[in-house]
């Protein structure tokens, strides 16, 4: 039967017939080249490119019935179980397509987003200038309508931890621009919709951050901040700035963010997010080599998160799971060198057990980088090929970093695979 290797399995949004193409042409030994003439050597004539047989395996498009015939001779497998794959690959293509649609179908519907286009204030051309521009204004919307917006809010924080930063993008844009529409009449939800609509501007920072757009991404924390500031919610504050730790240029200027972020979610209800900044703080410190700051760090992350329920507290935070907390420490002890590694590493890989948490790629990445790091090869490298699956499922920054740090301690043996990941991180 045609499959992945054991141990290679994910649950993001991977295709898996992408990655059967990519395992099935790199099991022959071939480049995409190579693979592209085998192709054609068993059809007779060329029709297929090197470029093709990249779409192939990146999951731009799925191999016509006829070509995949030539791919199974070429690759030595049966025809019908390749056949299968496709028609599953074509089949969540479709569904995925469906939901899309039925989403932007779902915001048009909403009489609450009417004048959501034309935006608050024509002269402010971006959604975080209309959203700045909105806050000076405000009367009355109704409580259902109000209700749905900060709903919908909540719900793209837990729809990041499974979608692409090029699949959120629009949807959050949209979604800001649907707020500030409604600024200008909230009346007494004024507060709860200006929370909300700072949520939204923090993540679509965070999103356009991961796509590179780095002056995007600093108006849109610049104004989730005076979203903070205007409805008196330090909590949101602290999203802007621990977002924007992770892109500023100056060290220094991370650990201020980062300290300002750690004051804003002093009190309950805020554990999760705690753990968080204060994990941050270590990696920045370690990243320092200032041990003592960062072992501290991590410990008052790790006595907060003892407090922590992240499925209950703010929608932001549902990332922070035990995953990700071993992510963190592991990212610590890594950085400094600490004894510690390998026995948190061995704790980490229990609780992930064979499955792959929300936010996976960061999770193994750090858990690769530890168990290299800390000698541990074998679990390293099997890590590592899970992680890489990961990875190309959900491309993003903090992924790319990880990659260019485990092709770096990769053994010599292992060219091909440190090869893929620096392709991953470029």
């Amino acid at each position: 039967m045609i499959g992945f290797r054991p141990g290679t399995e994910v649950t993001l949004m991977a295709d898996p017939f992408a990655l059967l193409l990519l395992q099935l042409r790199k099991k022959a030994g071939r480049s995409q080249e190579q693979q592209a003439d085998a192709v054609n050597a068993v059809s007779g004539r060329v029709t297929v490119t090197r470029r093709e047989i990249s779409r192939y395996e990146h999951s731009e498009t799925i191999p016509t019935n006829h070509t995949l015939g030539h791919i199974a001779v070429a690759c030595g497998v049966p025809y019908e179980e390749l056949l299968r794959e496709a028609k599953a690959a074509r089949t969540r293509r479709a569904q995925a397509r469906r939901r899309v649609e039925q989403d932007e179908e779902d915001m048009k519907r909403r009489t609450v987003l009417e004048g959501a286009v034309v935006g608050v204030c024509t002269a402010a051309a971006e959604p975080w200038g209309r959203l700045a521009a909105a806050l000076q204004r405000g009367t009355k919307v109704d409580k259902p309508s109000a209700s749905a917006l900060i709903d919908r809010a909540a719900d793209l924080h837990i729809q990041e931890l499974g979608l692409s930063a090029r699949l959120l993008q629009h949807k959050v844009e949209s979604h800001l621009d649907a707020i500030t529409a409604v600024l200008p009449r909230a009346g007494e939800h004024e507060r709860a919709l200006t929370i909300a609509a700072g949520e939204t501007a923090a993540l679509a920072g965070w999103v356009a951050w991961d796509l590179g757009e780095h002056p995007k991404a600093n108006a849109y924390y610049k104004v989730a901040s005076e979203c903070a500031s205007s409805a008196g919610h330090p909590p949101l504050r602290a999203l802007a700035l621990t977002y924007a730790s992770y892109g500023g240029n100056a060290p220094q200027r991370k650990l201020g963010l980062l300290r300002q972020a750690a004051q804003d979610v002093r009190g309950r209800g805020n554990a999760a997010a705690a753990a968080w900044i204060h994990g941050r703080y270590a990696e920045e410190a370690a990243l320092l080599d200032n041990a003592t700051d960062a072992l501290q760090a991590l410990d008052r992350a790790r006595f907060a998160y003892d407090f922590a329920d992240h499925t209950s507290e703010q929608a932001w935070v549902r990332f922070m799971t035990p995953y990700r907390m071993d992510s963190l420490t592991l990212s610590v002890y890594s950085q400094l060198r600490r004894s510690e590694l390998a026995v948190t590493a061995n704790d980490a890989i229990a609780r992930l057990g064979n499955g792959l948490p929300d936010g996976g790629v960061v999770v193994l990445g750090d858990l690769a980088v530890a168990l290299l790091r800390g000698g541990n090869v074998d679990q390293g490298l099997d890590v590592t090929r899970k992680f890489a699956t990961a990875a190309h499922a959900k491309p993003n920054t903090m992924g790319k970093e990880r990659a260019r740090a485990i092709a770096s301690l990769l053994p010599v043996g292992e060219r091909d695979l440190a090869h893929h990941l620096r392709q991953l991180a470029a």
